[in-house]
């Protein structure tokens, strides 16, 4: 139970993080592999601000989200809009959106080593234990659980009920239909995308308050954010945060049972056998 429980606790932030992955290639149809770097990011914002006003990461979230999407608009509009207009194919626009955002993710890491260094940062938030069903856990990771089922909770029925939320599940899916019944899919888009760096900025200022970061180790979080997406089904919300309890789940008990230094190559081994076996993920179905 106490594997479960920590796993679960993992999982969702791993969920939250996912989540902004999948709304830029799932939606927005950019695989963006920097995204790893704006989760940093938002975490070196919450260490400054905690450290420089006792600011809650929990405030901190309010603060770099608007920012953060306001960013990405940005990098959408300037840097990858002419990607999607020139592109014949969304084959041809993915392979120029991973070569910009590759080069987009080095850029990132130098500003923040040049902003912060490149010493690992970590503070002390919350960091008491507390007791739950006859186990002991760490308070500040409850409590990034409780906030990011929050907000992949409002983020699904925004996505599920809403107005806008439906229209940007529309370009995801038939982007030319989209605009014959007259939504602005460079819009929506971008609005996915700017969504998608908020979420991920979001995650990176919770997930700071337990684990200890760097500027380089954002590269870390894109790829299980990969993981976690391609496992789901790309674009589906429900099937991101299934496959990210899943896999917090996987690497908790691989890390207690087994060994810690082999949870990453866990998680590749997962990764491998749903594209052996069920490519389109877990919630997909298969094409004709």
């Amino acid at each position: 139970m106490d594997i479960l429980i920590t796993g679960l606790l993992l999982g969702g932030t791993y969920a939250l993080i996912a989540m902004g992955l999948n709304l830029q290639y799932g939606m927005a149809r950019i695989m963006n592999l920097a995204n790893g770097e704006m989760l940093v990011a938002g975490g070196f914002a919450a260490f400054w601000l905690y450290n420089a006003g006792q600011v809650s990461p929990l405030l901190t979230v309010f603060l770099v989200a608007p920012l953060a999407f306001a960013l990405n608009w940005l990098i959408y509009r300037v840097m990858l809009l002419p990607l999607v207009r020139r592109a014949k194919s969304r084959g041809q626009l993915e392979v120029d959106s991973i070569l910009a955002t590759f080069g987009l993710s080095f850029v990132a890491v130098g500003l923040m080593l040049m902003a912060f260094g490149g010493d690992y940062f970590s503070y002390s938030y919350l960091a008491r234990p507390v007791s739950f069903l006859g186990d002991t856990y760490a308070l500040n990771r409850m409590v990034a659980f409780l906030a990011a089922v929050v907000i992949c909770g409002a983020l699904y029925l925004w996505l599920e009920r809403s107005r806008a939320g439906m229209s940007i599940r529309a370009i995801a899916v038939a982007p030319e239909s989209a605009r014959l019944v007259g939504i602005d899919v460079p819009r929506l888009a971008a609005i996915a995308f700017a969504l998608g760096g908020a979420v991920t900025a979001a995650g990176g200022a919770l997930i700071s308050s337990f684990l200890t970061l760097d500027a380089s180790t954002g590269v870390v979080f894109t790829l299980k954010a990969l993981i976690i997406v391609i496992m789901g089904g790309v674009g589906d919300v429900r099937g991101t945060i299934v496959a990210a309890l899943l896999l917090g789940v996987m690497e908790t008990f691989v890390a207690a049972l087994i060994d810690p230094g082999l949870t990453l190559a866990a998680a590749y081994l997962l990764f491998i056998l749903i594209l052996l076996f069920r490519p389109q993920g877990l919630f997909g179905q298969r094409t004709t």
